[in-house]
């Protein structure tokens, strides 16, 4: 198989136009007979149609179902326009892949995708001027056939290719001209449909796979086989797909490949161990790894890494060597991202030895055993932080003391959900004392131990054991914050809120998911900028107090008329319209802009 299709790569599809028994181009051999031929090649996959029998039509069908799903979607880029015709993902959509490194809104940030690619086509190829359309594209001018053809994901495209010559030709210079795929495998795709796709575009640098198939070793020699350009690449998977990679064919992919600078895969179960070495490589995004038992990091270059382990409890990954190595090794991080529960004190106690000097984001989520001495390590060693996230981790309100001490200055992302130690004075203390904070998450933090968990149905284990039993007396808590930049707050989960006060300007979203015991009554927001607020698990008179609030900021209409105090200075008067035009306009302006907010409930 991996023969047949190395054989139709180089003598078919690396010309780019199909070919005759006589050796000549197909488009020659037309002009010279004077016919009409059908091609000499399958229309679906490429292979030579002589004793072929094709297993494509199921695969194409597949791919072009649920177009509208952000996860399905296929999209092909060939300039920098391209990247605003892909679907925007939906927010619902959540990758394995952790978003910690990045906690914008930005759509590429959030599905883990690539720079803007830039032109990758010759102008000459469009034609713009020529006015007379082309009787080969179907009546229309290149350039109009070329503006339509790029827009169409690439099962569009085959099928376009099939209509006449010149809509052909075209289709064969997108490919060409592709610097981005982004490709959904089915179930029962073959690695060689993929290949045949990967081959039509020699100068593809990003490519992000969703695979719904098992991808192996056979994928890695596919893709390294059609793409030697390549530069970012992204295999994710579907549930019910699997990773069989191992860690020795990722280090020979990761070495073969010297022009790669992004790799990103899910399901690395099992690598077993590696042993990285690049010189271009500069971000890392590993998920599901499981009992790793050698972890070399050999990337001078890396700036960026992400780690998450499997929550499986007998995971014997030996976190405090690959730390060390890490640090030693790659000495350029910037971005550190780990999820595990083996998480502790002395892989902070590694972390921190390292020394890492332009460290400016810090992820370490899950690790019980991270205390506040762990804080004080990391506020002396890297005191230039801009994110800190130590979700799950056991500080205290005294950890955030010396967070608040060292950081005022810097810090403006701050995450500490699953903390079950942490109390409303220590949230309205931080809030506070770092005025440049824009995002804060405290998610399960102020809980009440005697009600039902909010999240019951999807949490884990590390989750319910890490929930303090003895927060009774922190019940009916009250939370106060007055903020001039915070723009994002997250207060999902947190039970034993029954009094919130907001004095937001910037706030833009809230997230109340599962504050079943906060009083209606006993809820303000003054937030001019809310865009949307999360109500999901709340009391119904909770839901209508947020509606009303939110609908009586947005309706209230303020008196934009200045007002002036007469001669000698016993009254105010308004001042009439035609006195202050300008003011009057600029203030309708403003409120034309605000936007009405959104209640999510579901």
């Amino acid at each position: 198989m991996q023969h047949h299709y190395h054989h139709r790569s180089q003598s078919h599809l690396s010309a780019g136009v199909p070919t005759t028994p006589g050796g000549e181009t197909q488009f020659a051999s037309e002009a010279k007979l004077g016919k009409k031929r059908g091609s000499y090649n399958c229309g679906r996959c490429g292979l030579p149609k002589k004793g072929h029998s094709c297993h494509v039509a199921i695969t194409t069908a597949a791919i072009e179902s649920t177009p509208t799903h952000a996860d399905s979607s296929v999209a092909i880029s060939a300039t920098s326009s391209l990247s605003t015709t892909r679907p925007p993902p939906l927010r619902q959509h959540c990758s394995n892949l952790r978003r910690a490194l990045s906690f914008d809104d930005d759509v590429e940030d959030v599905r883990g995708g690539f720079p803007e690619p830039e032109a990758a086509y010759d102008e000459e190829d469009l034609q713009f001027d020529d006015p007379f359309p082309d009787p080969d594209s179907g009546g229309f001018p290149p350039g109009c056939l070329w503006e339509i053809l790029r827009r169409l994901p690439p099962v569009g495209l085959l099928a376009a290719a099939r209509v006449c010559k010149g809509w052909r030709e075209t289709a064969r210079k997108l490919w060409r001209a592709a610097e981005e795929l982004r490709l959904r495998v089915p179930a029962r795709a073959q690695v060689g449909f993929v290949g045949s796709v990967l081959q039509k575009c020699p100068g593809l640098v990003r490519l992000s796979l969703r695979m719904e198939s098992d991808v192996d070793a056979t994928m890695l020699a596919c893709i390294a086989f059609s793409c030697p350009n390549l530069e970012f690449m992204e295999i994710l998977k579907s549930d019910t797909a699997m990773n069989r990679i191992t860690g020795d064919e990722l280090g020979r992919f990761v070495a073969d490949k010297r022009c790669l600078k992004s790799l990103k895969m899910e399901g690395c179960s099992n690598l077993g161990g590696f042993v990285l070495c690049s010189s271009s490589l500069s971000t890392l995004w590993l998920s599901d790894l499981f009992s790793l038992s050698k972890t070399v990091f050999n990337c001078p270059n890396l700036k960026e890494i992400s780690l998450e382990f499997s929550r499986q409890q007998n995971d014997s990954t030996d976190l405090t060597s690959m730390v060390d190595g890490l640090g030693r090794y790659c000495t350029r991080l910037q971005n550190i991202h780990m999820a595990s529960l083996r998480l502790s004190h002395s892989v902070v106690l590694a972390l921190t030895g390292a020394q890492l000097r332009w460290l400016r984001m810090l992820s370490l989520v899950l690790g019980s055993e991270i205390t506040d001495a762990s804080v004080a390590a990391i506020a002396s060693s890297y005191p230039n932080l801009e994110l800190l996230d130590l979700s799950g981790s056991s500080i205290s309100d005294s950890g955030i003391g010396m967070i608040c001490n060292v950081f005022p200055e810097t810090l403006s992302r701050l995450l500490l959900a699953l903390c079950p130690n942490i109390t409303s004075s220590g949230i309205q203390f931080v809030t506070a004392q770092l005025p440049l904070l824009e995002l804060m998450d405290c998610g399960m933090t102020i809980c009440d131990p005697n009600s039902e968990n909010p999240l019951a149905g999807e949490s884990n284990d590390w989750e319910l054991k890490n929930i303090s039993k003895t927060k009774l007396h922190l019940v009916h808590q009250k939370l106060i914050i007055k903020h001039n930049r915070l723009k994002k707050l997250s207060l999902w989960g947190c039970s034993g809120l029954d009094a919130l006060y907001l004095n937001c300007p910037e706030l833009n979203d809230l997230n109340l998911n599962s504050c079943k015991n906060l009083h209606p009554e006993r809820l303000l927001l003054q937030c001019g900028n809310l865009e949307s607020v999360h109500a999901s698990g709340c009391q119904e008179l909770l839901i209508e107090a947020i509606e009303s609030q939110v609908s009586n900021d947005f309706l209230a209409m303020e008196n934009v008329l200045p007002c002036k105090r007469l001669a000698d200075g016993s009254k105010r008067v308004h001042v009439p319209h035609f006195l202050s035009a300008q003011s009057y306009d600029d203030d309708k302006k403003q409120r034309v802009k605000r936007q009405r907010c959104n209640v999510l409930v579901r």
